[in-house]
């Protein structure tokens, strides 16, 4: 029975892998053989020197980049099971201050990705539909018609993400298993009218193709062969919802499947290229053309499903990403919910309208999956690159010499620099389109992390320990009202005595706010996912704690929740008096009412700061006032809540001389 039970998680882990981890990655075959014979200008262009060498392309890029950099070397970069590129960055951030610029650059080219795939998987296979169309009925479908057909496909998609994905998840492991499936089945079958093709394994043919008079493209087929690859980074970001083993056991299939494919794809292809009635069919596809036409149908509809997939893979990775960054303080605080009680499954607002709003504008402008593809690849280029940088300096983190390390991320980078040069030729044909994109996440995030510097470099901190008598004097002066029972300060000021100078104004100099306790709570989101723990110092008092919270940068920061069960074990403990409440609808009460203070930044006339500093700043706090309100990303949005307005200062008030006249 245990046997039994074991494996049927095995299974299910099996099965998830293959829904959330490869819809990108395996969705490819639909467009990548497209763009290179419509970048070889058309089928009637291509010989068997072509084929070989796109093939063989193909074939190593998924051996070098996704199985030994990603799978075989990144998977093990993980941080308590957790993958991506800001999991990375967490392990080796205290190693040089600079990484945080690769760790932006790759977290904002993988949020555009995030908007063109959508857009560029689903509209290749809808575009099936004209195939399938023209051959069984005659007619053949306009681009207007699919533009609707997408656009719908992908509102609905966005408009139920609000309800969480798991019984939809449920159903998409085993959908993606028959995807593969059929993609291994399509693709012996052509390849069993030739199976020669099998010799483009073979490095050779790469190279060859590369200065091949018969590739017109010359170098820049690779911005085409990328586009094989693109799931990759997703593939290692995914980590942490479906596990190392998972992705260990099942990418060989996958791989085996998609390799398949290309090689029943490029069988047809030479085959086909000696028919002239091919010639004139606009917007040619060998994925659907190598399907029986008696089957084009059923495949358009499993290849639109799996676009489906896909595009969901993208969207919820895409919330994890951000959700991670603000954790980690590179990103303005957002709402973020939990549609169900597993805490994988992250739905932020803010970013699913910005995301369909991006898609559906793509659609729109684009209009062909032809466009789209020429704007794909070239931001997830620059992802790759910026994630190897960081696993150079993991390698040293972990002791690999400086030559070992150096030789292996050198090969890997030299690879991915040629791709990026080779996708840089796309720039003026759509790629400015992701890299704007792209540029635009990475400004919010510069701008929000000079900003907290900024923030740093005006602190001034005092010592808790300094006003403890006047502290104590302000609680039992019976001349002021109570203000609540226990006041709470948040804190961004991690030393144990310490607190920012400003909190101890609003407490004591603005208005003298009289409590019976006094909390002032720091919040230090850590380099685990989850969990949380709390280290409390009392200056050897009953009425005055500084608390630090540790919590996993998923973990949701509800400041009132945690900062009850505190003073409950504390009161338990026997370091603070129980506070009975007399008016009460809860019988026995002994935790009193909160009252938080929040402070909200201003840009002062004489704060100090250089041009290019107040502008930074004034920016940062324009984006803040368009956020989540502090109160409601802290839990704290049904306690009673006050906003005090402080000035950004770095120099003190100017002396000024005035005479009395």
């Amino acid at each position: 029975m245990e046997k039994h039970t074991v494996n049927k998680k095995a299974l299910g882990g099996i099965l998830v892998a293959l829904g959330v981890v490869y819809g990108d990655i395996g969705t490819s075959p639909l467009y990548v053989m497209k763009a290179m014979l419509e970048g070889n200008g058309g089928i009637q262009y291509v010989d068997e020197t072509y084929i070989l060498g796109a093939v063989s392309l193909v074939f190593w890029t998924l051996t070098l980049l996704t199985t030994i950099k990603y799978v075989l070397i990144a998977l093990k970069a993980d941080n308590h099971g957790e993958g991506g590129i800001f999991a990375l960055f967490t392990l080796v951030k205290k190693r040089m201050r600079w990484l945080i610029i690769p760790a932006m650059l790759g977290g904002a080219a993988l949020l555009a990705d995030g908007i063109l795939t959508p857009a560029v998987t689903v509209t290749t296979a809808i575009e099936g539909l004209r195939s399938a169309l023209s051959t069984h009925v005659g007619h053949t479908m306009s681009q207007n018609t699919i533009i609707i057909i997408v656009i719908v496909i992908i509102s609905t998609l966005f408009a139920f993400q609000r309800f969480g994905t798991e019984k939809v998840g449920r159903v998409f492991g085993p959908v993606m298993f028959v995807w593969f499936t059929t993609l291994a089945v399509f693709g012996i079958y052509n390849l069993s009218k030739d199976f020669t093709i099998i010799r483009a394994l073979s490095p050779t043919y790469a190279l060859q193709v590369l200065f091949s008079p018969s590739n017109k493209s010359g170098i820049l087929i690779l911005g085409m062969v990328f586009l094989s690859t693109t799931g990759a980074e997703a593939l290692y970001s995914d980590m942490g919802h479906v596990g190392r083993k998972n992705i260990y056991f099942t990418w060989p299939y996958v791989k085996v499947c998609l390799v398949l494919n290309y090689l029943g794809q490029a069988a047809w292809i030479l085959s086909a290229s000696k028919m002239p009635a091919y010639y004139e069919i606009e917007a040619l596809n060998p994925f659907y053309e190598m399907v029986p036409h008696s089957l084009v149908f059923a495949m358009v509809i499993l290849s639109t499903t799996a676009a489906i997939i896909a595009s969901q893979s993208l969207i919820t990775g895409s919330y994890t990403l951000v959700s991670e960054a603000i954790k980690l303080n590179m990103l303005p605080r957002m709402n973020i919910q939990y549609p169900t009680d597993n805490k994988g499954q992250v739905y932020i607002p803010a970013v699913n309208t910005m995301l369909w709003i991006s898609c559906v504008a793509c659609v729109l402008y684009f209009r062909t999956s032809a466009h789209m593809e020429a704007a794909y690849g070239l931001s997830i280029t620059v992802t790759m690159l910026m994630t190897t940088i960081l696993l150079y300096q993991y390698m040293r983190l972990k002791n690999h010499s400086v030559l070992v390390s150096g030789l292996l991320i050198g090969f890997f980078g030299l690879i991915e620099t040629l791709f990026f040069i080779s996708s840089l030729s796309k720039f003026f044909h759509g790629g400015f389109v992701a890299a704007f994109m792209a540029l635009a996440i990475y400004a919010v995030m510069y701008i929000w992390t000079r900003g907290n510097l900024v923030m740093k470099k005006a602190a001034r901190a005092v010592k808790i320990p300094d006003y403890i008598d006047q502290i104590d004097l302000l609680r039992n002066d019976k001349s002021l009202p109570l203000v609540n029972t226990n006041l709470v300060y948040l804190t961004s000021n991690s030393t144990t005595d310490e607190v920012d100078y400003k909190i101890m104004y609003s407490l004591l100099d603005r208005k003298p706010k009289r409590a019976k306790v006094y909390w002032f709570v720091n919040i230090e989101v850590t380099d685990k996912p989850y969990g949380a723990q709390y280290h409390v110092d009392t200056f050897d008092t009953n009425y005055v704690f500084k608390v630090h919270l540790y919590l996993g940068f998923r973990m949701k920061q509800h400041i009132n929740v945690y900062l009850r069960e505190i003073v409950q074990e504390l009161m338990e403990q026997g370091t603070i008096d129980t506070q009975p409440q007399e008016y009460t609808t809860v019988k026995g009460r002994e935790v009193g009412d909160f009252a938080f203070i929040l402070l909200r930044d201003e840009l002062s006339v004489e704060s100090g700061l250089s041009k290019f500093e107040q502008f930074i700043m004034s920016t940062k706090i324009a984006i803040k006032r368009r956020t989540v309100l502090p109160e409601k990303w802290f839990g704290i949005q049904y306690s009673e809540t006050t906003t005090e307005i402080v000035p950004i200062a770095i120099r003190k008030p100017q002396h000024i001389e005035i005479t009395q006249v």
